[in-house]
């Protein structure tokens, strides 16, 4: 089965420094993602490659704990997470690109694909018709919660 991709974006009045340090911050995401309950950073040190932290959402009406890792980063522009987790391999990308000299358009890009290449029922529901909104509304909201921050500080 192919990769199944969501892709999300959302214009925030602040330039690129501003919304990277918000999208990147670990250790204050409950407070910023209304989306996130529960963010267990697992490194030390910078936001970069290698940086992992376990994060907890509600999904379909369940808890769902997954662990991030970062597998590319370049600040203030992009950087790509990758999660394991029960056959399937999760990865998202954020992309900011500054938009006139005072915002920044961010694009959130998730897809999913089973570990050995083969459909299976959670990726059916995850990216099919209902799971592909459900997904897309988590994204938009996540990003929303990131331009209130950013916007209530600039």
């Amino acid at each position: 089965m192919a990769t199944k991709s969501v892709v999300v974006e959302r214009r925030i009045r602040a330039t690129p420094g501003p919304v990277w340090e918000t999208m990147t911050d670990l250790k204050d995401m409950e407070r910023i993602l209304t989306g996130v309950d529960r963010v267990e950073v697992l490194t030390e040190g910078a936001f970069g490659v290698g940086t992992r932290w376990r994060e907890t959402r509600r999904m379909f009406g369940k808890e769902a704990t997954e662990e991030m890792t970062v597998t590319e980063s370049v600040p203030p522009e992009r950087y790509v997470t990758v999660a394991d987790s029960h056959g399937m391999r999760y990865v998202s990308e954020i992309a900011l690109r500054p938009d006139g000299s005072d915002a920044t358009t961010v694009r959130m890009t998730f897809s999913a694909r089973p570990a050995d290449g083969r459909a299976t029922g959670l990726l059916t529901r995850l990216l099919g018709g209902l799971g592909v909104r459900a997904v897309s509304r988590a994204l938009a909201r996540d990003l929303d919660d990131v331009a209130a921050s950013v916007e209530r500080r600039g």
